[in-house]
């Protein structure tokens, strides 16, 4: 029995875990307890930030936070310790506080009655008006300009101060990868334009029907995603990558399809991936983006979410963006801009008509694709947007 209650009373040390094979430190952004504070099992204790994820630190047994091991903001490694718990206890002392407040407003409520008997007497305590003087004590109101520090990150044009704000691990990983691309990918972007109105037509007739018999709502990023997916059967390069020394001298083709899709958070733009899309129809498609994009804003992608990916789709059209230029996400080929829909005139059997229009823009890696493949490509793209019906016989 004393050995058990020795085991109770013992301590562990909660580590940083393992995230994935490429992340290696971090940084702690927040402990979600502190000490003295009581933790169930598999409760999160902190959160580490990397440059692709936040890392959730979970407690791996019942006990009380008995010591902080490192600084909120501090840079920590994998296995480094974190925090010392005591193992066992339980939180029985809050309940019992919990349960002494409410017999403390019934002691209140007994004597009120006491009062109400002497109405006269209640007067004179007008004296304690003071005690009504005191919420002037909340001056405490430091809180207030805490609030404040978010105007801090944007300007108020009322002066010439500045300010620095360090970048988080993601927006330096993002930096990072975005040069590399520059500096690596031989990159060119070509244009198109499609008209839109078919596939407007198109998600019109079939949005409730399908919102009805699956629960997804019918977007236009499937139908983007499948008319790259049959695309590529034509050019398959735009699918495959480089690899080997010296700027590589390989090139992987391959049998299918993990499309990335760029997903804007408050931390930054990140791209889980839609795998095998091309074994997916358009609901799937539409399923699969809409359950990566709540779980980006919901900050729950995983590492597994976002690793790999053969080809990205952008839309800066939900934005308002007119045209871009986009940037490829190495170690891919191409990434495919969309931008806004426009009404413009277009010619439509020589007449010239109203019509919805999307810049389509394809930047490609001229190393692997030649411009002859990168325009065929993106024309297949318009086709299959323009008639719609098409991509279901693909």
């Amino acid at each position: 029995m004393a050995f058990f209650a020795d085991l109770a009373a013992a301590d562990t040390i909660v580590k940083v875990p393992q995230m994935a094979e490429s992340i290696t430190e971090g940084t702690l952004k927040q402990f979600s307890k502190q000490v003295g504070d009581y933790v169930e099992r598999d409760e999160e204790i902190a959160t580490i930030e990397t440059d692709k994820i936040d890392v959730s630190v979970n407690a791996p047994e019942s006990g009380t936070i008995k010591e902080l091991l490192v600084n909120e903001e501090d840079t920590v490694t994998v296995g480094q310790d974190l925090v010392k718990l005591e193992l066992g206890g339980a939180p029985g002392p809050k309940e019992e506080t919990a349960t002494e407040k409410p017999k403390e407003p019934a002691d209140v409520e007994k004597r009120p009655p006491a009062e109400s008997n002497k109405p006269q007497p209640s007067e004179p305590p007008k004296a304690p008006s003071p005690p009504p003087e005191q919420p002037p004590t909340p001056k405490p109101q430091p809180p207030a300009p805490k609030s404040e520090t978010p105007s801090d990150v944007k300007p108020s044009f009322e002066g010439r101060e500045e300010r620095r704000v360090k970048m988080n691990r993601m927006r330096l990983r993002i930096a990072e990868r975005l040069k590399q691309s520059q500096n690596t990918a031989a990159s060119l972007t070509t244009f198109n334009e499609v008209d839109m109105s078919s596939l407007m037509e198109f998600r019109k007739l079939y949005k409730d029907d399908v919102l009805k018999k699956t629960g997804v709502k019918l977007g236009f990023m499937s139908a983007f995603s499948r008319a790259c997916v049959l695309a590529m059967k034509d050019v398959p390069a735009v699918n495959a990558s480089i690899e080997g020394p010296n700027g590589g001298d390989t090139i992987v083709y391959r049998d299918y399809v993990d499309i990335s899709v760029a997903v804007a958070t408050e931390k930054g733009l990140v791209t889980p991936v839609v795998r095998n899309a091309e074994a997916m129809d358009l609901v799937g498609i539409e399923k699969a983006i809409a359950d990566l994009g709540k779980k980006a804003r919901d900050n729950k992608l995983t590492i597994e979410d976002m690793a790999g990916g053969t080809f990205t789709i952008s839309n800066g059209g939900v934005f308002g963006s007119l045209m871009g230029t986009p940037i490829i996400n190495l170690p891919q080929t191409a990434v495919l801009g969309l931008h806004a829909i426009k009404d413009r005139p277009a010619v439509v059997n020589g007449k010239v008509e109203i019509r919805p229009m999307m810049y389509l823009a394809l930047t490609y890696d001229h190393r692997l694709l030649d411009g002859r493949e990168a325009v065929t490509f993106l024309v297949k793209v318009k086709e299959y947007i323009e008639d719609p019906r098409r991509m279901l016989l693909g």
